[in-house]
């Protein structure tokens, strides 16, 4: 963002479910309906008739609920895998279809049959077994079990045949010469039974030393996968390595009820050893990447009605105790780095490491997990019984904000132990040790209980800097802050805007109207009671917005706050465009909605690089022999919107000229600019006319492209909202660019992210010494640190609503960058949508 002092632009070296109904008898002759005081012979004989009835349907309910309920009965599948001690496995076991394969199986499958014979339970409903596969180790059998249950006995079956383990070593003994142990099984997903498929399809993949095999849905790249099929990839390491699996292209229905692929540690899908499950759009620059514990692993895919591209993948095979996944060693020294086996991807399950840090003597070892994510089944207040990393005795695990872990031991050593155990992998962690004197652990630094260590300016300036709260404890409030109940001290600009900043509410209370009436749009108060009831009591439709047809407030007469429709009718529902629910009567709210999707990126916990395609309508201006000089966004095939100060001469500088303009889209490092980044130039400069240079009033500009771009997985529209689209006080957004990293800094090379929100437009004026305007808004962060700076300028601000972002304002100005009180300012992009319009047809 540009100061106002120092010129308006960064300028670079040169080289760079059924409803219920109501019914009712009509009746004209209401003496007829009068109540008698004795019932005549016609009634009497109605009455025994329908008693009879009554006593037949329900002995008919009885009996069908006694007889045929129970003869009532539904097929239940189990996968299971056991190890068969006393066998060795060659390699005729892979293949199926040989007579070495056929006769162990038909050994396993007797077998299987005797077990379950002796629970009563099991033998009853057993109907068959067939063997899928064979693996090493002696000889790992992988099996289906099949059986027909009554409907109500599915948990208690479910319940013996995950106890099948304890039955094998009950019976302690050999039969067709085949000994058992370590035996799995678990009921097979319902979204996986075979039979509910059209198609079932089986594929298998056998990598080798030096060879990289590939895997991919039927028809990729060419066709959309097929519809209504279940598949399957066995793929195998040889003896001694594991299986390492890169997705390099990853799309899916966004449902994981229809469409989805699960990977297990296995040959056969045992919910007990499923690594993970995934579904939607990954982007290729962010490879999943999974690793077995052992040399197999399954992969499967079950599709629904419709169909998307699907998925590619490499198969490898990594030596056990490569040094690339291997983890646990010693480590000697003043300060390092160690993490997770394989990451940043996915660890491997069944995996224990243990690290012993040692530092020089006299000091003391302090740890910091700079990201934390260990698997533990969604569990809100887990208790590390899944997977975990142990430091002094204590265990860490599920997902941790980046840096809020902080250990520190007692003596010079420190041991780190780190466990996973058979199913649900995640990305792992990436620690930092140092060695630091035990006297003076933060020095000229504030110590949170967390043992972190902060500047001493984050100390009760309302935000949680330690991740403990410790900063924002014990707090004397100034009186420009907002001294809440609870004892925090809170920014007075978060005062009355919309968001329990304080915790207790105290920041929302006393803001403006009573309780009972709801705040118009123009300031004024109206009964709560008068929301929806048809009638503008506002005088600005307000009161009218966002209500159902059922209340008569769906369509209302049209006003600066409600949204238009393309056939001039207005409705109440606030931002209903592109939200996937077609609100207009001619459905025009959701036309040209093909803009602000992003690729799904694997969870990003802080940090400050944006993912390659995580904001694809992000474009880079550079001047010709400048290189890199504002940001702008990508609203349509041809059409760029930036800041009107880019666009001004400077000197003989021609800015506002074409072909001074070098256009490049889908960049994520300034220094690669090779595909898929695509270079354009500019046919026109459309600065707004109403710009001024002093007051950074009406800050817009258009670009047009010389020739249209193709959209990519890198390059789509943001989508442009509303001129009625309500971006509100206190709701988080994104500011994006490669602008300076500080205040007079350097220019970021990769393309950088910020999560800021919106300041309430009054306190935004005051702050800013009454130089907003209504075309402006304000966005940031009290404490400072977050903000945009030179370079940055024309960029988006970009809103999520719904799966999709909104251009809510330009990258202008503001006093200075990421400084303490001073917010961002922004041109407001749906002051300026008639006149983007008028210009693009966008």
């Amino acid at each position: 963002m540009d100061h106002l002092s120092s010129g308006p632009r960064y300028t670079p070296a040169s080289d760079k479910d059924w409803g219920d109904n109501d019914f009712q008898l009509q009746a004209s002759d209401t003496k007829r309906l009068e109540k008698k005081k004795h019932p005549g012979k016609i009634g009497v004989v109605i009455g025994v008739v329908i008693l009879a009835a009554l006593v037949a349907l329900m002995a008919g309910i009885l009996v069908w609920h006694f007889h045929f309920r129970k003869h009532q009965r539904v097929n239940r599948m189990y996968s299971g895998s056991m190890r068969i001690t006393n066998q060795a496995f060659i390699n005729d076991y892979e293949n199926s279809n040989t007579p070495e394969f056929k006769a162990l199986a038909k050994q396993v499958i007797s077998q299987l049959k005797v077990v379950y014979s002796k629970s009563p339970l099991l033998s009853k409903y057993y109907r068959e077994s067939t063997v899928q596969a064979f693996s090493e180790g002696s000889v790992i059998a992988y099996y289906l079990s099949e059986f027909n249950i009554p409907v109500g006995q599915e948990r208690a079956v479910d319940n013996e045949m995950t106890s099948v383990d304890k039955l094998v070593n009950k019976m302690r003994m050999s039969i067709s010469e085949l000994t058992f142990e370590n035996v799995v099984t678990s009921a097979l997903d319902d979204r996986m039974f075979l039979r509910s498929f059209k198609d079932n399809l089986q594929f298998a993949e056998h990598t080798k030393v030096d060879y990289v095999g590939q895997i991919e849905s039927p028809g990729f790249p060419n066709s959309p996968y097929p519809p209504n099929t279940f598949i399957q990839w066995q793929l195998r390491a040889d003896h001694g390595y594991v299986v390492k699996l890169v997705f390099e292209t990853f799309e899916l229905e966004e449902s994981c009820e229809n469409d989805f692929i699960k990977i297990y540690d296995s040959l056969v899908p045992i919910e007990s050893l499923v690594m993970q499950e995934l579904c939607g759009k990954y982007l290729p620059s962010k490879r999943l990447s999974f690793l077995s514990s052992g040399n197999v692993m399954l992969v499967t895919m079950a599709t629904h009605d419709q169909s998307f591209p699907g998925f590619r993948a490499q198969v490898s095979q990594v030596q056990t105790g490569n040094r690339a996944i291997a983890c646990g060693e010693k480590l000697i020294g003043s300060k390092g780095n160690f993490s997770s086996p394989n990451y940043p991807n996915y660890y491997p399950p069944k995996t224990t490491c243990e690290w012993l840090i040692e530092v020089p003597t006299g000091k003391v070892v302090k740890l910091v997990f700079k990201r934390l994510l260990l698997s533990q089944l969604g569990k809100k207040n887990p208790n590390c019984d899944k997977d975990y990393v142990e430091v002094n005795g204590k265990k860490w695990c599920g997902e941790k904000p980046d840096g809020s872990v902080t250990e520190t031991s007692s003596t010079n050593n420190m041991t780190v132990v780190f466990y996973s155990d058979e199913s649900r992998v995640d990305q792992g962690f990436l620690a930092q040790y140092e060695a630091i004197d035990i006297q003076n652990p933060c020095p000229d630094k504030f110590q949170c209980r967390n043992n972190n260590c902060i500047k001493p300016a984050l100390r009760c300036d309302g935000w949680n800097d330690c991740g403990d709260m410790s900063d924002e404890a014990e707090c004397s409030c100034s009186p420009t802050d907002i001294s809440c109940r609870n004892g925090f001290c809170k920014p007075m600009f978060w005062k009355c805007d919309g968001v329990n900043d304080c915790g207790d509410n105290t920041d929302e209370l006393d803001c403006g109207c009573k309780s009972g009436q709801i705040t118009c749009k123009n300031g004024k108060c109206v009964s709560e009671k008068l929301k929806c009831d048809g009638t503008d009591d506002c005088g600005d439709g307000t009161d009218e917005q966002d209500c159902t047809k059922s209340t008569g407030g769906l369509t209302v007469g049209c006003t600066d706050f409600t949204y238009k429709c393309k056939d001039n009718k207005c409705i109440s529902k606030v931002n209903p465009e592109c939200d996937g629910t077609p609100d207009c009567g001619d459905g025009s709210d959701e036309e040209n909605c093909n803009c602000g999707t992003r690729g799904r990126a694997q969870r990003i916990v802080g940090g400050q690089n944006a993912e390659q395609g995580e904001f694809p309508w992000q474009v880079s201006l550079h001047a010709k022999k400048y290189g890199h000089v504002c940001g702008a966004s990508l609203i349509s095939p041809k059409w760029l919107v930036t800041a009107a100060h880019c666009v001004q001469d400077e000197n003989s500088l021609k800015l506002s000229q074409p072909g001074s303009w070098e256009i490049y889209l889908g960049v994520h490092t300034q220094k690669m600019l090779e595909s898929p980044v695509q270079k354009r130039n500019l046919k026109q400069v459309i600065p707004h006319p109403n710009y001024n240079h002093h007051t950074f009033d009406s800050d817009i500009a258009l670009m047009e492209l010389d020739s249209p771009v193709t959209y990519s997985d890198y390059i789509k529209p943001i989508c442009l909202p509303a001129a009625q689209h309500e971006f509100p006080p206190g709701q988080d957004v994104w500011i994006t660019g490669w602008g300076a990293t500080r205040e007079g800094g350097s220019a970021a090379v990769v393309l950088q992210k910020a999560s800021v929100r919106i300041i309430n437009q009054a306190v935004c004026d005051d702050l800013m010494g009454g130089q907003i305007t209504s075309r402006m808004f304000c966005a940031g962060i009290l404490s400072g640190g977050v903000d945009a700076c030179q370079g940055d300028s024309g960029g988006p601000l970009s809103s999520p609503s719904g799966n999709r972002m909104f251009l809510a304002g330009v990258v202008s100005w503001g006093d200075g960058c990421a400084r303490r009180n001073k917010p961002g300012i922004y041109t407001t992009v749906t002051k300026f949508r008639g006149w983007i319009k008028e210009k693009t047809g966008v």
